[in-house]
């Protein structure tokens, strides 16, 4: 067994195809092929099955994801650490939640590329469900994600700050002339809201049903530039991170609503497993994100 059995194993579950796993590996498909045989041959058992056209993990290959992650993750931080370089080089994988793409993470990490070349940083947009058992797995080395407080054991938290979540609308809605807002304001209102597996929008709602408002809900999406074009375009009022919409605000093209209803706390959150080492690439991202923030 080696790494590159791994790698290409794993590229497999991720793309369901043997050619494709290839292509993006620059293998030929008999290489794919050999390495996953040889894999199975030396474990004796099944990884994948054929059903029809499509190719899903056994269970056994199930098993084999968590263990090989780990070992690839070992492989890129023995790569940040080991070779006798005053300056730090490798991988970093990376997990965001989109909502801090807008402003800050940008800019840190411009910062962090210029100041260390050699160090690629792997990003992915994270599932909130799922981000926790990926960096148990070493699926992702790091996650810098916008959340109420993650405490779940097996996960380390390096560094949080307050965020704020907000109301906008188009500058001539009526909710945008009053002087405060709250949740009675929102009755009748289009919502436009994140997606259901989002906890902003469980935030809103669980706080509108415990003030006794039935909301109307014009809106559910991922997307946040969504969001923002229904409430230029008058179609409701958008529930958001504040951090998503400054460019908006800025601009007078939104308003952000006098809120005055309830406190919805939510933090930026940089969190890695516990048993990660956090070697001095992670440490230099870390500080960056920690200055950027101050």
């Amino acid at each position: 067994m080696n790494i590159f059995q791994l790698e290409t194993f794993l590229k497999i579950a991720e793309t369901k195809n043997f050619t494709t796993a290839g292509n993006i590996l620059g293998y030929a498909q008999s290489t794919v092929t050999a390495q996953i045989k040889g894999l199975e041959d030396e474990l004796g058992c099944l990884l994948f099955e054929r059903l029809g056209k499509s190719i899903v993990l056994t269970a056994e290959g199930e098993k084999l994801c968590g263990y090989a992650e780990k070992m690839l993750q070992l492989k890129r931080e023995i790569f940040l650490e080991v070779p006798p370089s005053k300056e730090p080089c490798g991988i970093i994988k990376l997990g965001v939640s989109e909502s801090m793409c807008y402003d800050l993470l940008p800019k840190i990490l411009l910062k962090y590329r210029k100041k260390y070349p050699k160090v690629d940083i792997q990003i992915s947009f994270i599932n909130h469900d799922t981000f926790p058992q990926m960096l148990k797995n070493g699926a992702l080395d790091l996650v810098y994600t916008l959340n109420p407080i993650i405490e779940e054991e097996g996960l380390l938290l390096l560094q949080k700050k307050r965020e704020e979540l907000a109301f906008f609308a188009n500058p001539n809605h009526p909710l945008a002339k009053k002087a405060s807002v709250a949740e009675k304001d929102l009755a009748d209102v289009p919502l436009l809201l994140t997606g259901h597996n989002c906890n902003f929008r469980h935030m809103l709602l669980e706080d509108l049903k415990r003030s006794g408002i039935a909301p109307r809900v014009a809106l559910e999406t991922s997307s946040k530039e969504v969001l923002k074009q229904f409430a230029i375009n008058q179609l409701g009022v958008a529930f958001m991170p504040e951090m998503a919409a400054r460019a908006e605000v800025k601009a007078k093209k939104l308003k952000r609503l006098a809120w005055k209803g309830a406190d919805f706390e939510i933090y930026s959150q940089l969190i890695v497993c516990k048993d990660k080492r956090i070697g001095a690439p992670i440490e230099a991202l870390e500080k960056m994100v920690i200055e950027g923030d101050a």
